[in-house]
């Protein structure tokens, strides 16, 4: 593949996700959106279907899991990379998923802040973030040693 064509779809990929990212109220339903942009330490939880929760937040981290891994295939079109990752995504998802459940079900005060950087985990492409370059290096920088 083409060098511009590789970064032009990467670039798509990552409007992608900036999209999904703007339209999340439209999309997903997440009261802790609203709860967490005010002074939430003070504040009680907010009321809200627990399963519904679960359900859109391990359909966010799906979709942002799956535009990543999109990602990944386009800038290296390696195989092993994209095994690795889709390994990672479901361990790592897997564990944060069943902690967020737990915080969800014994939401108090002495969580708020705990619930916040693990939900934050979930519903943000944060993993990319560290895979992109962590590839880079090791595919690029080290090939030409």
């Amino acid at each position: 593949m083409n060098k511009w064509v590789k970064i032009v779809l990467v670039f798509c990929l990552f409007f992608l996700l900036v999209l999904i990212r703007f339209f999340e109220k439209d999309l997903f339903y997440d009261p802790l959106l609203t709860f967490y942009k005010g002074n939430y330490q003070y504040q009680s939880p907010p009321e809200m279907e627990n399963f519904k929760l679960i359900l859109n937040t391990f359909f966010r981290y799906l979709l942002n899991s799956g535009v990543s891994l999109l990602v990944l295939y386009v800038a290296f079109q390696k195989k092993a990379i994209i095994k690795f990752s889709l390994i990672f995504y479901c361990f790592i998802g897997a564990l944060l998923m069943l902690f967020f459940s737990y915080l969800i079900f014994n939401f108090g005060k002495e969580n708020y802040f705990l619930m916040f950087y693990v939900r934050r985990f979930l519903i943000q492409p944060l993993f990319i973030l560290l895979l992109l370059p962590a590839f880079y290096y090791q595919y690029y920088i080290k090939k030409s040693r």
